[in-house]
């Protein structure tokens, strides 16, 4: 009995949803963490290695993401055990089948997350009549195709590379995970004047101190390709790329890839945090301790939330930008007072922030009969 409260704390999680369906061929967990402040926005991920804590970890984020953003909702995540390349068809009838599933979990609002796209949200909309990140042929604000996530984090980078002592103009950037956070990411610096001198995919790692043509390789992504097939530069394995010598390390993929085995290698001045949960708390103290400043998740990487919101509420893809610079500017900033202020690690600062408006939220509703 205990076990399955093994992630419970004051805030959440409000519900942990084991789904098995063997006919299906249907394996997921939706972790719905906090409703105080309005149904639950959170990813849908799909992969095959997922686990029950990783999912709460993801929705707890999300829970403070969104407080952070000051938006009216709650966090979740579901991850779906699979294969996310799997033929199409055989997606689309899991992503059905996993849609009907959570019909009745009507506080959990579904949103694209790795494994999963804009399409993917289409379905579960044409299910059970709510999702967000929709394709806009169906009147959504897709947020892969416009780069919410990685235009906020290029919002966040403006701020904080002053705060680690850095001209956004000129610097060295690294991109640990090349897709749809991390191309957009790479793009948005770039027009900043950044440089990106190395990406890294499931496949491999590229650098180059001279600098990688970001067109050329979001045109090998397009295809199916990998990083490694751009011309020139220097091919590595795809964990090398988080010890790239760069002045701003992107980590765009999966969580933990830094770590106490390989914190001491990181050369980055500054670390934005495009993934959800993308470092270990004791690497992050080591980052802290290295003089290296790292830029919390749920604060650098919430453009896309914030732009789910937009949609979900009615608004337009035009106020989209305009909204991701106001939240994600004001944030930052508010981190980086809160930790010099307090002599407090940005992880403490954010959390600080966020929780604050998590209690908030929860002091004005009434959870009990």
């Amino acid at each position: 009995m205990e076990e399955g409260f093994r992630f419970a704390d004051a805030i959440g999680p409000a519900k942990m949803v084991y789904i098995h369906q063997p006919a299906a061929g249907l394996r997921a967990i939706v972790a719905i963490d906090n409703i105080a402040a309005g149904p639950a926005i959170g990813g849908t991920r799909m992969a095959l290695d997922v686990t029950a804590e990783e999912c709460f970890r993801l929705a707890r984020a999300m829970t403070f993401k969104n407080a952070a953003a000051g938006l009216p909702h709650g966090g979740a995540k579901a991850v779906i055990f699979a294969d996310p390349a799997m033929p199409a068809a055989d997606k689309e009838r899991l992503i059905r089948a996993f849609a009907r599933a959570i019909c009745d979990l009507a506080e959990y609002i579904p949103g694209p997350d790795m494994g999963t796209d804009e399409s993917a949200m289409a379905w579960i909309k044409d299910e059970i009549g709510r999702a967000v990140g929709l394709p806009a042929v169906v009147g959504g604000i897709p947020l892969d195709q416009i780069g919410a996530t990685g235009f906020g984090l290029a919002v966040a980078a403006e701020i904080a590379s002053a705060a680690a002592g850095l001209a956004l103009k000129g610097a060295r950037v690294a991109v640990q995970g090349f897709g749809a956070v991390g191309q957009h990411t790479a793009r948005f610096m770039a027009e900043r004047g950044a440089i990106l001198v190395a990406a890294s995919d499931t496949r491999g790692a590229i650098t180059d101190p001279d600098g990688l043509d970001i067109e050329k390789l979001r045109a090998l992504k397009a295809v199916g390709g990998s990083v490694t097939d751009l011309g020139g530069g220097r091919k590595a394995a795809p964990e090398d790329v988080v010890a790239a010598d760069c002045d701003i390390l992107v980590p765009a993929a999966r969580p933990d890839v830094i770590h106490m085995a390989n914190v001491e290698a990181i050369k980055a001045r500054l670390v934005l945090q495009g993934a959800n949960i993308p470092a270990t708390l004791d690497a992050e103290r080591r980052l802290a301790e290295k003089g290296i400043l790292s830029v919390p998740d749920f604060i650098a990487n919430a453009g896309g939330v914030i732009a789910a919101s937009v949609e979900y509420h009615g608004g337009s893809a035009r106020s989209v930008f305009e909204e991701i610079a106001d939240k994600i500017g004001r944030n930052t900033r508010a981190v980086l007072e809160r930790m010099r202020a307090g002599g407090v690690l940005p992880r403490e600062a954010a959390v600080e922030l966020a929780r604050a408006r998590v209690e908030r939220a929860m002091a004005l509703r009434r959870f009990h009969d």
